[in-house]
C-alpha cells in the first residue's frame, strides 16, 4: 500500500511516499536518497518495495529543494539534510511509529550515520555505497571549486541537471567530515560493491572500521553505484530484512490494544484527523484528505459508512446465492454519498436540514436469469446494515467517568 504524504521541515513542505505491507508491520524504516537524487530513484523505490514484501514499512522522501519538495536547493547543505531526516522521523513517530531502521544510499548513507544518535528509537543503520565522510561529494564539482571559493557560488552540472552550489555547502560538509560519526548502541550494516566507480570500496572499509560492534559488511558484488540492476536492489533489500530482524523490536510498533468482542474503539493518533480504529481482532486508520488538513492515511468517516453498507450488501447477496445455488460468479457494489464530511462538521451546529442520499449500484456477473437478478436486488435491501440505516436508529452518548 502506498500513501503520498507531506510534512514540514525548516518551513518547507517535503514530499514523501509511505509504503506499507499488506499485513502486520514488522517495523518502520526511513530511507535517505543519494546526493541530488530523489525518493523515486530506482534504487530507493526497488529497495523500499522489496522491504515491504518482507513486512517493513518504509518512508522515503525528497530532501529540501529536490523532487517534489519545496525549498531552494542552493540554500541547502548536509546539515539541512540531517534536519530533514529528523523531521521525517518525527512525522513517522507522530503518525505511525518511530523508525527503528535508517537506510541511506550514497550521501544519504553518510547522512543516516550522522543523524542516527539523534533518533533514540533507531536500532539499526544501513549504509549503501556510502562515502566515509560527507566531503566526498565535492569530487563531483572539483573543477568549480576555485570559482565557488572566490565568488561564493557557481553553477555546476551533475548528470543531466544544473545545480547552484554555494560556498556554505562546501564549508558545511567539511565541518561534518571533521566530526565523523559515532554510533551509540545501534547496529550497523555496511553494503558496498567492489566495482563501485563513484565511491570506492575503501570508503566502506573506513566506515566499518570506525564503528563498534554489532556491525556487519555485505558485498554487493557486481552492482554499480546506483544499484541500477533490479536484482541487485532486491538482493540488498532481502539482506537488510534478514539482518534487521535480529535488532528491531516489534513490540515498539505502537498499536492500540484490541477492543472487547463486539466493540469498536476509535482514538486519536496524531491529535489532528488521523485516528486509530480497533475491533476485537483488527486495527486500521481513519483520516481526512490532505485538502482539508488530514494526512490521507485511511478512509474518512463517510467512506467507512459506505464500506459498511457495501460489505454487508455483498456478503448478504453471496449468502443468498450460495443457499439457492445460483450461478453468480462475482458481485461488485459501488456506493456514493452526496455530502462532504468536512462541510458537515463545519455546519453541525447550524441547525440546517439536509437531504441524505446514498446511491448503491450493484453489478452481478454470472449465468443468472432476469428473475434471479431482480430477486437479488430485493435481497440487497435486506442486508442488516441497510436495515439499520433505514430504521428508527437511536444513538446514545455518555461521558466516560
Amino acid at each position: 500500500m502506498k500513501n503520498r504524504i507531506e510534512f514540514d521541515s525548516q518551513g518547507n513542505k517535503l514530499s514523501g511516499l509511505m509504503e506499507s505491507p499488506a499485513g502486520e508491520v514488522r517495523a518502520y524504516a526511513l530511507f535517505a536518497h543519494c546526493f541530488t537524487c530523489g525518493k523515486d530513484i530506482a534504487a530507493a523505490s526497488r529497495i523500499s518495495r522489496a522491504l515491504t514484501q518482507q513486512g517493513y514499512a518504509v518512508l522515503r522522501f525528497d530532501f529540501t529543494g529536490l523532487g517534489n519538495s519545496d525549498g531552494d536547493f542552493s540554500n541547502t547543505n548536509f546539515s539541512s539534510n540531517l534536519d530533514d531526516l529528523l523531521a521525517a522521523a518525527a512525522y513517522l513517530r507522530d503518525n505511525y511509529a518511530a523508525p527503528q531502521l535508517l537506510i541511506g544510499h550514497s550521501l544519504g548513507g553518510a547522512a543516516v550515520l550522522s543523524v542516527a544518535n539523534d533518533i533514540p528509537e533507531v536500532k539499526g543503520v544501513v549504509s549503501i555505497a556510502a562515502p566515509a565522510d560527507a566531503q566526498h561529494v565535492i569530487h563531483n564539482f572539483d573543477q568549480h571549486l576555485d570559482e565557488i571559493n572566490s565568488k561564493g557560488i557557481a553553477k555546476v552540472r551533475l548528470g543531466m541537471r544544473e545545480f547552484t552550489i554555494k560556498k556554505q555547502f562546501i564549508d558545511d560538509v567539511a565541518e561534518h567530515s571533521r566530526n565523523g560519526f559515532n554510533l551509540r548502541g545501534k547496529a550497523l550494516l555496511v553494503m558496498h560493491s567492489p566495482l563501485d566507480a563513484t565511491v570506492a570500496i575503501a570508503d566502506a572499509e573506513k566506515i566499518y572500521s570506525a564503528a563498534k560492534h554489532p556491525k556487519s559488511f555485505v558485498s554487493l558484488d557486481q552492482a554499480d553505484h546506483l544499484l541500477s540492476n533490479k536484482t541487485d536492489a532486491e538482493y540488498a533489500a532481502l539482506v537488510i530484512s534478514a539482518w534487521a530482524d535480529k535488532y528491531v523490536d516489534k513490540a515498539t510498533v505502537n498499536k492500540p490494544a484490541l477492543a472487547e468482542n463486539g466493540s469498536v474503539v476509535v482514538s486519536e493518533k496524531n491529535h489532528q484527523f488521523t485516528l486509530n480504529v480497533v475491533s476485537d481482532s483488527h486495527y486500521w486508520l481513519a483520516d481526512e484528505p490532505l485538502k482539508v488538513g488530514g494526512n490521507n492515511l485511511g478512509p474518512d468517516p463517510y467512506e467507512h459508512l459506505l464500506a459498511a453498507l457495501g460489505a454487508c450488501t455483498v456478503m448478504t447477496l453471496r449468502m443468498y446465492a450460495s443457499r439457492k445455488k445460483l450461478m453468480l460468479e462475482d458481485i461488485q457494489v459501488t456506493l456514493t454519498h452526496q455530502r462532504n464530511y468536512f462541510d458537515d462538521c463545519q455546519n453541525s451546529q447550524a441547525g440546517k436540514g439536509f437531504a441524505e442520499r446514498i446511491h448503491r449500484q450493484i453489478k452481478l456477473s454470472g449465468d443468472i436469469t432476469t428473475e434471479q437478478r431482480q430477486r437479488l436486488l430485493e435481497i440487497a435491501d435486506k442486508c442488516p446494515v441497510h436495515k439499520t440505516l433505514q430504521s428508527n436508529l437511536i444513538v446514545t452518548t455518555q461521558l466516560d467517568a
